[in-house]
């Protein structure tokens, strides 16, 4: 059902679930940016290959205490590459828990997982990822950055094995270019099975951009090949 709302696993969120979709089918889990809200990634499941369902997270932090105005925000932003260790645990351990409860959330057995999102959503997206080896089928990294912090040090267990989705806007005035470059060539050294993309734009989700995420989810990860899905579960 399109846009509805749940609270499971402690964070708020929507789920956009076709009617085709059953057992074994894919699930991508899209993490807002800094400042807001659950909703505003729901827009992109017209956008993505048939057949799998969108959920679309509240991060856990209030954005205003930190300057990020009356939205969200999944960690405290300490500028280049760093983030407040704390607040960003906190939504890894609400992550964990989430995707745990995921099949009670979408109504059925999720066959692939794929963790991304928008700027802190994809910055929090990888660092998951890389805390937390082969728990997700995929990556996608839109306009975020590899966070420099203890714990996600490299290489990573599993990091070769996980597909990573990363796009930039060449342009970008908040998370800048220069960051794009230094975390790819940081996991490229660890081996990283990863797709760089970039575009000349600023800080938002372009359609070349969903383009080639429509066809890097249909390339790399199983479920979004068309493959039948299977039965609902009651």
């Amino acid at each position: 059902m399109e846009g509805e709302k749940t609270e499971l696993a402690m964070l708020d969120l929507l789920k956009n679930v076709p009617p085709s979709a059953g057992d074994g089918s894919p699930v991508l889990v899209l993490l807002h940016g800094r400042g807001s809200h659950m909703g505003d990634l729901q827009g992109l499941a017209r956008l993505l290959p048939p057949g799998g369902a969108l959920v679309t997270p509240q991060a856990p932090h209030a954005g205003a205490p930190w300057g990020y105005g009356p939205g969200w925000a999944w960690y405290r932003y300490l500028g280049e590459d760093r983030v407040e260790p704390e607040s960003l645990g906190a939504s890894l351990e609400a992550l964990e828990r989430l995707l745990a409860a995921l099949a009670e959330t979408v109504g059925f057995q999720p066959g692939p997982v794929v963790l991304g999102g928008f700027s802190q959503g994809g910055t929090t997206s990888l660092a998951y990822a890389l805390t937390h080896p082969d728990a997700v089928a995929g990556v996608v990294n839109l306009s975020g950055f590899l966070v420099d912090g203890e714990g996600l040090d490299l290489p990573a267990p599993g990091l070769g094995e996980t597909p990573l989705f990363w796009a930039h806007g060449t342009q970008d005035p908040a998370v800048p270019f220069t960051l794009a470059v230094r975390g790819r060539k940081a996991l490229e050294a660890a081996g990283a099975r990863m797709e760089a993309r970039d575009y000349p734009m600023g800080h938002w989700v372009g359609p070349d951009e969903m383009g080639d995420l429509a066809d890097w989810l249909k390339r790399e990860i199983p479920g979004w090949r068309g493959r039948p899905p299977g039965k609902r579960t009651p």
